[in-house]
């Protein structure tokens, strides 16, 4: 595997430099140029109906991340910038967002004219690509979640804010743990990103979040299945890229303050950024907080131990020049999370807690506590510590990008409930991960554009400072060089790559005894080892395989266009899948792994049909998705049909692997039959078969792959009002219906799953700004609700859905409704308020 490692990345260097000398690129001549060369780009953005200048116009360069705002006369200066060939793109609410790819020269112009419209079909996505490409021409199945979306959908947490958007959906734990998934795949399957950079935090848990201040995040681009080729392992079933806001533009100072109160928990929250930019360097700092008590709903009333305190703070520094750019960040999360674990009172079906740690009897949680900020001795401490560089450099005739990342995480998982050991760790984890990523973005040729590198990551987790051990200590170190082509012929737009991962992962063994004075088992080295706990064995393999995409994009007018792809991923098996072997706290499951498992590798088909017009956006994108050696968690019964338990309380899972197929689709249409007016409605649906059952001998209850998200669609009407007074600004008011059906394809051997029913939920909100004399807006409020009509349901997805208690007896406990397993939130209005600054900078 190591030798084709080498031949591989030998391969990529050759043809690079191949290539580079082809290009003729000169490097003293460079140097030279660049010596004196200063790039500017200035320009005017107009009313294309009637020619009047437009003010607060953004035009941004994407690949350079340097933008500006025009002023009262329409005019715009970008200085500081390389020379090259880029997207730009100018965009301002209400107005269709027009992109041109300019040549930068010494002192460049471009005039834009902008639209007004109703719709918005020019978004313009980096992800994964060789360079910034406007959706409508990029083969790669990709969607654009922007912030006037995230700012008027009501969320409790970041994933939780693009859960509606159409292939995507979230496996969540109460309203802060929301992890995504894209098309029925998630956890290890998806790779989340924040601002480019791969975000690692232990995702292999079902109940470790996303570990990112929401407040941060600007827009979100979603690449559904294996089709992007920059990223390794584990992005086999898409990538979430979180992207932050933006510095101020050049000589500006920005910021905003945000305040929010959400009624069905309680929770309040606020965030303050400040940034400026002067003189081609930049600064951007932000602290964010927010805190809720437990969640309720009319089942179950307040549900216990879903409580969080959270508390996130980023810095971040930059500077631009003809050289390119350079940037600095550095983000901190800090979480305390509380976890149910779901147990009743028989007589009542109120919640109980847990006060021992024989654990023989469980008081009611009183009203009191039940309403109380104060967390629990019971929880999660989960620290998060980020600091990358992020650069891009004139390279001769193109542009070498070089990202380096370090990220610590620390989870703390409490499960001991006495004094004086409640401030002693169960699980207790330390990820450390270094991330690179260097690539050369080679200068077009005809139309050309080619981009060669190599990424990964060395990742080091130490679990041996807790009393529980559900994953022995390990490192990996993986590496993956890559191509990625694209091109553009007329109406015609081309992109592929190629991809080759390989991982080297190595887990320790480990010994545990119970420490004579807490009870608890601790770890033990040498001669210590003798009559121990042999909980994990030493463990060391190699995986790899190729990865590779080619798809075409079809514009056949300004109107239709037609996308088809075809791609194959690869994913290595996470630690818990390989070596798992304990209990994980918050979970009520004893998990066990396999380390005979094989690399997961996938085969989809894409086709997208695009139409967009004054009054009509119509998309459809269908997949077809086979996924080889697919792992999947299986409940375990004991020989008597019951549940095999080896800790009490704890259901026991192992996991399996297989042959899958998943297939559905994305129907989205969008109307505006007058430009205040817009309605949007979308659909989604995966089936998901196991297929390495027999379908007609087997019986539905293996014949389908567990975890599923069933069919949901939704329905937005939304007018935005328009006043003479020009102090009332971007007012809106909305309806939502958000209907989810009835899973019933479910995994129910071994009672891994139980069926779904549907529902439907009524969402609704408005929301206006204030403008001051000079038509700044001053400040925007909104009031957002979620689930009006307060129904009771449980989504397919929830986990929450499946911590049903028992008696020591066996028999299940239901809620003081007669109700199984834990209900979704109930009715939630949130009340948000949003203050933006803007000044010159001096």
């Amino acid at each position: 595997m190591k030798k084709k490692l080498l031949i591989s990345i030998s391969f990529l260097l050759v043809s690079a430099m191949q290539f580079v000398k082809a290009q003729g690129i000169e490097n003293e001549t460079a140097k030279k140029k660049a010596h004196y060369f200063i790039g500017t780009l200035t320009g005017h953005v107009t009313d294309k109906n009637n020619g009047t200048p437009l003010a607060g116009v953004t035009v941004y360069i994407p690949d350079l991340r340097v933008g500006g705002v025009t002023d009262s006369v329409g005019k715009y200066a970008l200085k500081y910038l390389p020379e090259g060939n880029f997207l730009v793109e100018a965009r301002m609410i209400g107005y269709k967002t027009v992109t041109k790819n300019v040549t930068i020269t010494d002192v460049s112009s471009e005039n834009f004219e902008l639209e007004i419209s109703a719709v918005e079909e020019g978004e313009v996505v980096i992800t994964g690509l060789t360079k910034a490409t406007r959706i409508k021409r990029n083969p790669v199945p990709i969607i654009s979640i922007n912030h006037d979306y995230i700012s008027k959908n009501l969320s409790t947490n970041i994933i939780d804010a693009i859960a509606k958007v159409p292939g995507v959906n979230a496996v969540t734990t109460g309203p802060n743990i929301s992890k995504p998934i894209i098309r029925g795949l998630g956890f290890n399957r998806i790779l989340t990103l924040y601002d480019g950079v791969r975000q690692e935090g232990e995702q292999w848990g079902d109940e470790h979040g996303i570990e990112i201040d929401q407040y941060g995040i600007d827009r979100i681009e979603v690449i559904k299945g294996p089709a992007s080729l920059s990223y390794g392992s584990d992005a086999l079933a898409g990538v979430v890229n979180l992207i932050p806001y933006q510095p101020a533009p050049e000589g500006k100072l920005k910021g905003d303050i945000l305040t929010e109160y959400q009624t069905n928990n309680g929770m309040f929250g606020g965030s303050a950024m400040l940034s400026g930019s002067k003189n081609g360097f930049e600064w951007m700092g932000r602290i964010s907080h927010k805190q809720a008590t437990n969640y309720q709903n009319k089942y179950d009333g307040r549900v216990y131990n879903t409580g969080f305190n959270e508390t996130d703070a980023s810095a971040s520094f930059g500077l631009h020049g003809n050289w390119g750019f350079s940037h600095l960040n550095f983000t901190l999360y800090n979480d305390l999370q509380e976890i149910p674990d779901g147990s009743r009172d028989s007589a009542t079906g109120k919640f109980t807690k847990q006060i021992t740690e024989e654990d023989l009897y469980r008081p009611i949680v009183p009203d009191n506590e039940l309403k109380s900020y104060s967390i629990t001795p019971l929880h999660q401490h989960i620290q998060n510590y980020r600091v990358y560089s992020a650069n891009s450099f004139s390279l001769g005739r193109g542009r070498l990008i070089f990202n380096l990342g370090y990220q610590r995480s620390v989870r703390r998982e409490f499960s001991h409930p006495e004094v004086p050991y409640q401030d002693i760790a169960g699980l207790f984890l330390q990820l450390n991960s270094f991330t690179y990523d260097v690539k050369y973005n080679f200068h077009e040729n005809n139309g050309w554009n080619i981009t060669a590198g190599v990424n990964g990551m060395y990742q080091h987790d130490n679990v041996t400072k807790g009393t529980d051990f559900i994953i022995p200590t390990y490192h990996q170190f993986d590496v993956g060089p890559f191509v990625l082509l694209q091109k553009t012929i007329h109406k015609l737009d081309l992109a592929g790559g190629l991809r080759f991962d390989s991982r080297s992962f190595v887990n320790n063994e480990l010994y545990t005894k119970p420490d004579p004075v807490t009870g608890f088992d601790t770890p033990v080295y040498g001669a210590d080892t003798v009559n121990a706990n042999h909980n994990f064995y030493s463990y060391k393999h190699f995986f790899s395989g190729f990865s590779s995409s080619i798809g075409a994009t079809y514009n056949f007018n300004k109107s239709f266009s037609v996308k088809t792809n075809i791609s194959n991923g690869f994913r290595a098996p996470n630690i818990s899948e390989i070596s798992a072997n304990g209990v994980h706290p918050g979970t009520n499951i004893y998990q066990i792994g396999n380390n005979n498992f094989k690399p997961e590798f996938s085969l989809q088909e894409d086709i997208g049909f695009a139409f967009s017009s004054s009054a009509l956006i119509v998309n459809l994108s269908l997949f077809n998705n086979r996924i080889y050696n697919y792992i999947y968690n299986q409940r375990l019964l004991s020989v008597n049909g019951g549940d095999s338990v080896i800790v009490p309380l704890n259901q026991t899972y192992k996991f399996q692997q297989g042959k899958a197929n998943l297939y559905g689709g994305e129907l989205s249409i969008d109307l505006h039959p007058i430009k205040a007016l817009h309605f949007a409605n979308s659909l989604s649906v995966v089936y998901a078969n196991n297929k390495s059952v027999n379908a007609k001998l087997s019986p539905d209850s293996s014949r389908y792959l567990p975890f599923i998200p069933p069919l949901h669609g939704l329905s937005e009407l939304q007018y935005d009002f328009s006043f003479k007074s020009k102090r009332l600004v971007n007012t809106f008011i909305k309806a939502q219906v958000a209907y989810t059906a009835a899973q019933n394809r479910v995994y129910l051997t071994d009672n891994t799953e139980t069926p779904t029913p549907g529902n439907s939920l009524f969402n609704a909100g408005a929301g206006m700004g204030i403008a001051n004399k000079k038509g700044k807006t001053a400040f925007t409020i909104s009031i957002m609700g979620n689930n009006l009509f307060n129904v009771a349901y449980q989504d397919h997805l929830s986990r929450l859905k499946y911590f049903v208690w028992h008696t020591a007896s066996g028999n299940a406990v239901a809620g003081p409704k007669g109700a199984y397993g834990i209900y979704n939130m109930g009715r939630n209005i949130q009340f948000k308020i949003n203050v933006p600054l803007s000044f010159d900078a001096k």
